[in-house]
């Protein structure tokens, strides 16, 4: 990448996104003087971060490189990844790639997805998910109200609580997959977690990650079955009290008849968010509009309404009090 070009615009143009920024940017043509931003970039892009020596078949770029041996580190550390192979997603809050594994880990490849830098992140209404959830530490465990100043942190979203909110929501994400890969879901065996990574059962072949749901075509009788299993997962989160938050056929793997479902964040808790009943009638609704164009007969409301008189609680308020827009493309 040229050293001209701003990599604010770098990424924006590579991954088809947007950045909303605190500070404002200074406009083409004109310099002023070192911006915070700047400083991280220029702190990102310093070539010795990759002088630790780890292995990459593949060719990062100059700005992606460094946050990417960075947040991997801890990996390749550990004895569980031995290489970088491939980019097998690049989204606008996190990037995913193929891995080739090492030591304990039984499969020889294993997905890594590694959230962008903080300031090349965008996380949106992110606060609606996380009611109800107290922060987690990267050991996977609650801050209590003896972390007074961690919680001031994060009251005050200083610097320093952004950090642990991002720590929290990656945690979220790794926790709620465990709890469900236990419990016999179809997602991704977690590994491990880092700071700015988690390490996950890889789904597809060598050559091939699996695609996404809404890039499939189903014919109906496999449709509807693939539809049924959607369900049974939906139902087993709501059994472990959790909701996914952003369900729809763009974040839900098919690989051999199998749907994965990833992208866990903004895991919702069924019994302390006062929007879980909304949030649910959201995932079915996407999944319903996608199956519907498959062929399936199905109508989202009467299963939401089903599902929240099995599983919903009274003391939560009703879907009718939000107005959550639907913002997945299907």
């Amino acid at each position: 990448m040229d050293d001209t070009v701003d990599p604010v615009e770098y990424y924006e143009r590579r991954f088809g996104i947007t950045i909303e920024d605190k500070e404002q940017r200074p406009q083409k043509g004109r310099r002023k003087r070192d911006s915070g931003q700047e400083a991280q970039v220029r702190e990102l892009a310093d070539p010795t971060v990759l002088e630790a020596g780890l292995k990459m078949t593949y060719t990062p770029s100059r700005f992606e490189g460094p946050w990417l041996a960075d947040a991997l580190r801890g990996f390749y550390d550990r004895e569980l990844i031995a290489d970088v192979l491939a980019m097998i997603k690049g989204g606008k809050e996190a990037c995913v790639y193929r891995c080739a594994t090492t030591g304990p880990i039984p499969t020889p490849l294993a997905a890594a997805k590694v959230y962008r830098p903080r300031q090349f992140r965008n996380l949106r209404n992110d606060a609606m998910y996380r009611e109800g959830r107290a922060p987690l530490t990267l050991a996977g465990k609650p801050l209590t109200e003896r972390d007074q100043r961690e919680m001031r942190a994060i009251a005050g979203r200083t610097r320093f609580g952004e950090s642990l909110i991002h720590t929290s929501w990656l945690m979220y994400e790794f926790t709620a997959m465990q709890a469900l890969f236990e419990a016999g879901a179809d997602v991704p065996e977690p590994y491990a977690a880092e700071s700015n990574a988690v390490l996950m059962a890889y789904v597809g072949d060598e050559y091939t990650a699996a695609p996404t749901l809404n890039s499939v075509s189903l014919a109906r009788s496999e449709a509807q079955v693939l539809f049924e299993r959607v369900l049974r997962n939906i139902e087993l989160m709501l059994r472990q009290g959790l909701i996914h938050g952003d369900l729809s056929a763009y974040n839900i793997l098919y690989w051999e008849g199998i749907p994965w479902i990833i992208d866990l964040p903004q895991v919702t808790l069924l019994e302390s968010n006062r929007r879980s009943h909304a949030i649910l009638e959201r995932d079915v609704q996407r999944i319903c509009d996608y199956f519907a164009r498959q062929g399936v007969d199905c109508d989202a409301h009467a299963i939401s309404d089903d599902l929240w008189y099995r599983y919903g609680q009274d003391e939560v308020w009703a879907a009718s009090d939000f107005d959550l827009t639907l913002t997945a493309k299907d």
